[in-house]
């Protein structure tokens, strides 16, 4: 048996309900999944194009100045001298650009 002689047998098969179904799924994907995936991707971009002496804010709302880097965290040192060390995802902003004059 075949899906559609199966779905026939069970009340019937709308092909209005199928386009319904798929205009649901095209809104969902562009008003809730694809903005995500271009957060993401914009993050990422942020945190890969950061040195050391970049002035940052974590997402704890935490400023502070990169003094070492590694593959996964940031080593930041905060008012006072003290150091953290944060995950890169951590990263919420670069505010060396944040606060460059706009020429």
């Amino acid at each position: 048996m075949t899906l559609t002689v199966i779905l026939q047998a069970a009340g019937g098969f709308d092909y209005k309900q199928l386009f319904v179904m798929a205009a649901i799924g095209l809104v969902f994907y562009f008003f809730m999944v694809r903005p995500q995936l271009k957060k993401a991707k914009d993050h990422k971009k942020l945190v890969e194009e950061l040195k050391k002496g970049d002035k940052v804010i974590t997402t704890a709302g935490i400023h502070g100045r990169i003094v070492d880097m590694n593959d996964t965290t940031f080593l930041i040192e905060v008012e006072g001298g003290t150091k953290i060390r944060f995950e890169k995802s951590a990263i919420s902003l670069d505010a060396t650009k944040a606060t460059a004059p706009k020429a």
